[in-house]
């Protein structure tokens, strides 16, 4: 690669950053950028050298996130654990599962999420009038992160704004405090899926390093943004960031 192409990369790492600190989705971002400038390289290194950038913008957005936003480490610690195990058997069943099959799926999910948020304009932006009990909360979580955490070894893109939107939805959790949520898992099942894929050698360490960087530039960005501009403001980049996965993925289905 030249220095184009590092340019490219580093900036396509900032905007994922800073759009999977917001409301997830980043990876439909960098790796298509990845595999654009280095048409060669295998999916499983493209995925293992996107994670390596992933970890570290999530855990910068967690950090940032932490400091104003109340967070139930006791509950959500054990969950990230659980998305990093799921994700690593994702990331291990890549090789064995026709990834296309899933595809048709995501799409009709993430069209559904579009119409709910839009025609449900409180979810999210208002919290539950009716708090959910402790054991829906565990449960909801729990499940959340076992299989969201899944789907982020398997494919990836959009992990953080379903887990957004499963917390949005089940529990009633405003967006702000669903996206700090969601990256503390976001970030289990990323190192999951980099410790799979670093051990079987599908890491380009020296460019994920750099993209790291960038990424984590991003990523704290956006969570200043979104602390700071409230719930209406992810709500949009909500929108927004779904239409372009569903624009992406049907592209890359159909095209």
């Amino acid at each position: 690669m030249d220095l184009g192409d590092w340019a490219a990369l580093l900036v396509a790492a900032t905007a994922a950053g800073w759009v999977d600190a917001v409301v997830g989705g980043g990876g439909l971002i960098i790796l298509p950028t990845l595999l654009l400038v280095a048409p060669t390289i295998a999916p499983q290194t493209a995925l293992g050298t996107n994670k390596m950038a992933a970890v570290a913008g999530t855990a910068a957005s967690v950090a940032t996130f932490a400091r104003k936003v109340p967070m139930q480490w006791r509950m959500m610690v054990p969950a990230a654990l659980i998305a990093a195990v799921t994700a690593a058997a994702g990331a291990a069943a890549v090789s064995l599962i026709d990834r296309e099959l899933f595809i048709p799926i995501v799409l009709v999910v993430l069209v559904g999420v579009a119409l709910f948020v839009t025609f449900r304009p409180s979810i999210g932006v208002t919290m539950a009038t009716h708090p959910p009990t402790r054991r829906k909360v565990l449960l909801v979580v729990a499940l959340a992160a076992g299989l969201i955490g899944l789907y982020d070894g398997l494919i990836g893109p959009g992990t953080g704004t379903f887990l957004i939107i499963t917390f949005a939805t089940l529990l009633g959790t405003e967006f702000v405090r669903a996206a700090a949520m969601a990256k503390v898992i976001n970030c289990g099942s990323n190192v999951g899926a980099l410790i799979y894929f670093g051990s079987t050698g599908h890491i380009l360490v020296a460019l994920g390093a750099a993209m790291a960087v960038a990424n984590i530039a991003g990523a704290v960005l956006g969570s200043h943004m979104a602390l700071r501009n409230g719930a209406k403001f992810v709500r949009v980049v909500l929108l927004v960031v779904v239409v372009a996965m569903v624009a992406r993925l049907g592209w890359q289905q159909f095209g």
